[in-house]
């Protein structure tokens, strides 16, 4: 999960520091976040402190801080690498894309992330509930701009009838965004519904091929 700040160094870090996360530098960024995702998700970002994340690193304090200015630092790198993967099957659409597929593409992409990160993905969802506070404004237009581009994509579909016309772009990503984050969020609760100790693969499967079915064919597709 952590491949953008291992690779090309977290933007919210010290800047001193970022170009010598390589080799074991890289490793460390990773343990840091993994870390600090779980403490984040346990007592919340005012819950938590850096010796916390350092704890559950197994990692002294200063390392922590050689890598990172700040947990307001850790918090918005472990939510901004979210958002990432969330976004990923998306990223890069255009207009003469086909619609069917790349809807389908990002609905999978979407359960997937749930399966493989439910906890990153709830630790962001108790985030917004709360108010998205702790956003930065870069990560806050950053999300602005992307919608505001993927949606006039799904606006040229429309337009050029390669979707039903009937369909507003902003609340067709909130109900893909939803849908598929329900799968973490709730987790708990779809286990004890459907029998189940643990989702398995093939749960995440059939729930990602009902959702692209029934919004695929919501947008006449």
């Amino acid at each position: 999960m952590w491949k953008k700040h291992i690779q090309a160094g977290n933007p919210m870090a010290r800047s001193e520091c970022t170009t010598k996360a390589t080799g074991k530098g890289q490793k460390k960024v990773r343990i840091i976040l993994e870390a600090a995702e779980i403490q984040f998700a346990l007592n919340g970002f005012r819950g938590t402190t850096v010796q916390d994340i350092a704890d559950q690193a197994k990692l002294p304090k200063p390392n922590i801080l050689y890598y990172f200015a700040s947990k307001e630092a850790i918090y918005n790198a472990v939510l901004s690498d979210i958002i990432d993967l969330w976004n990923l099957e998306l990223d890069d659409i255009h207009p003469d894309d086909d619609p069917a597929e790349s809807l389908e593409r990002y609905i999978r992409s979407k359960v997937e992330v749930s399966r493989k990160y439910p906890i990153a993905c709830r630790l962001f969802s108790s985030e917004i509930i709360h108010g998205g506070s702790m956003l930065s404004t870069s990560m806050k237009q950053a999300t602005m701009d992307w919608v505001e581009e993927k949606t006039a994509v799904f606006q040229y579909w429309i337009h050029n009838k390669k979707m039903a016309s009937d369909i507003d772009p902003t609340h067709l990503l909130f109900l893909i965004w939803g849908a598929t984050q329900h799968y973490a969020d709730y987790e708990s609760q779809v286990c004890s519904i459907m029998k189940r100790k643990r989702l398995r693969k093939k749960d995440y499967d059939l729930a990602a091929d009902t959702l692209c079915k029934v919004i695929l064919r919501g947008c006449g597709l």
